[in-house]
């Protein structure tokens, strides 16, 4: 058996054993991923429900129903302020702590847990109590009443109950990017702080010229994360304002959810759920292409 006829058949052997491990992954993740996703694309081509009638192919007038929507474009809308108003919070303040936690070693593991505590309680047991704060006549009223002010109708407010979910959903990821960031800092050489102090560099220097971009994989990475997060958020909408008052606070997973479940129109929901995958897609696609670069 001459060399090259060895090798080939090590190989062959190396790829029949690698094929027989990663069966078992591949197999779940087709029948629990790619087969999901493949059906939801076809069904967002058809009308009808899973009834007797059964679901009749239409091309693409779900999608161009979807993009004539006054009440889609809304959702959308809604979906990009809730985003951004809860990226900003997110990312600026548990940057700043970690940055303050990572100087406090004494304390740094109680505090990270403590901030940690909000991202593994359940959505809907902070939503219920965040309805029952922001209720009309809830505490955070009797508070503005003691300070002499007017009491606001926080839920029931155009205005005033996306803040509600905003505040919701930053509190609850706040934790976790802590925590990322924290594991970020730790990555970053002293030596570089050390040879900036040298150079008479201050606390902001040093921030901006070797935190920063220190950081910048980790920041790219929590801004995903919570940017996910966020798109699919539904447990906040359903618990505490149900998409209203007057559609203002209807994110676009409730949205799906409302036409698939409450009005069947199954195709038509598959055809907005499809613009989410596309819309996660883009942020992995951006994602990975910085990830590269660096």
């Amino acid at each position: 058996m001459t060399k090259s006829t060895s090798f080939s058949t090590l190989l062959d052997r190396d790829s029949v054993a690698a094929g027989l491990f990663l069966a078992p992954a591949l197999i779940l993740l087709g029948i629990f991923l790619f087969y999901p996703i493949v059906y939801l694309l076809y069904l967002s081509f058809t009308t009808g429900s899973f009834t007797v009638s059964g679901v009749e192919w239409i091309g693409v007038r779900n999608y161009l129903r979807l993009f004539t929507d006054a009440d889609f474009w809304q959702v959308i809308g809604n979906t990009a302020y809730f985003t951004v108003a809860t990226l900003m919070p997110t990312i600026i303040i548990p940057l700043g702590l970690a940055v303050l936690l990572n100087r406090s070693l004494a304390l740094r593991g109680v505090l990270r847990a403590a901030y940690f505590i909000p991202s593994i309680t359940s959505l809907v047991a902070v939503g219920l109590a965040f309805r029952w704060l922001f209720q009309t006549d809830g505490p955070i009223n009797d508070i503005l009443i003691d300070w002499g002010l007017e009491p606001i109708a926080w839920l029931s407010s155009t205005f005033w109950a996306m803040p509600v979910l905003i505040l919701l959903s930053s509190w609850k990821q706040l934790g976790f990017n802590l925590v990322v960031f924290l594991a970020g800092l730790q990555t970053i050489p002293q030596s570089h702080y050390e040879a900036a102090e040298l150079d008479g560099a201050d606390g902001w220097a040093k921030f901006r010229y070797i935190t920063i971009p220190g950081l910048k994989p980790t920041i790219v990475f929590a801004v995903l994360t919570t940017a996910i997060f966020t798109l699919k958020s539904f447990e906040q909408v359903y618990i505490i304002t149900g998409g209203g008052p007057l559609n203002s606070t209807n994110l676009l997973v409730y949205y799906i959810y409302e036409q698939a479940f409450s009005r069947f129109e199954f195709g038509y929901a598959a055809a907005a759920a499809t613009i989410l995958l596309i819309i996660a897609l883009v942020f992995v696609y951006f994602y990975l292409r910085i990830w590269n670069e660096e």
